[in-house]
């Protein structure tokens, strides 16, 4: 890959309409039609030029490894605050490789592909429109400039966009950097998210149903928790979708 390749696919790789704050759909729209002209859009796996950042190709191999489901997990936690699970994937095979390339490798172009992937799905789609808000897992303003972009935030915000939710990034935060998830046995990982999190504007989210966005679950630590400080504004639902489950 080229530089010029490089940079436009970080271009790409932000939703416009959040670089727009107060600038309607239409003068977003005046801002892409060049940019696709010079630079049009690809499937975030293969690189070949599609509009939907996933090719049918590249969708079919997805679908051999779609393993959706949508679970009442109390079994596996003694204290849930969440009222369901959906996820698309397990966490393996070409789906981790994927991920992984997503969060650590600066491929963050791949949100398109993983969204405009899952909303296909017609059961999923559905089950999204049953909630009123969606809120996406916070990371660590440390981790944020470390990173550039908050994994979860660039999903949500594509979801709420395509499906016309609302979508808050102002009520959960992460007020501490912590040690990786991916680094702790199941126990390290419940500590290790205590305390961690807060919730603001409260009011925000007070008898509404919540659908909570994060990339991966593991043991549903870091879920729990969040789901656990936003209950603090009374929401009558807390819905969490993610793209994989270990």
């Amino acid at each position: 890959m080229t530089e010029i390749d490089k940079i436009m696919k970080q271009i790409w790789s932000v939703p416009l309409v959040s670089k727009m704050t107060g600038i309607d759909k239409k003068l977003k729209q005046i801002w892409t039609v060049p940019l696709v002209a010079i630079y049009p859009q690809t499937c975030g796996i293969c690189g070949k030029v599609n509009s939907k950042s996933l090719c049918n190709k590249c969708e079919i191999e997805l679908k051999k490894q779609q393993d959706m489901n949508i679970i009442d997990i109390a079994y596996e936690l003694e204290d849930k605050y969440f009222n369901e699970l959906i996820y698309v994937f397990k966490y393996e095979g070409k789906v981790r490789e994927l991920i992984l390339d997503y969060k650590f490798n600066e491929k963050s172009y791949l949100y398109l592909t993983f969204v405009n992937f899952l909303i296909k799905n017609e059961k999923i789609f559905e089950k999204i429109q049953n909630y009123d808000t969606i809120v996406p897992v916070p990371i660590s303003e440390k981790r944020l400039k470390a990173r550039g972009y908050n994994q979860s935030l660039l999903i949500a915000r594509e979801i709420a966009n395509q499906l016309n939710l609302e979508l808050l990034n102002n009520c959960l935060i992460k007020t501490k950097n912590i040690v990786e998830q991916s680094k702790l046995n199941r126990d390290d990982r419940i500590q290790n998210v205590k305390g961690v999190y807060d919730i603001k504007n409260k009011q925000l989210i007070k008898n509404k149903k919540i659908l909570l966005i994060d990339d991966i679950y593991t043991t549903g630590s870091t879920v729990n928790e969040c789901s656990k400080i936003l209950r603090q504004g009374s929401p009558t639902e807390i819905g969490v979708l993610v793209l994989a489950k270990d």
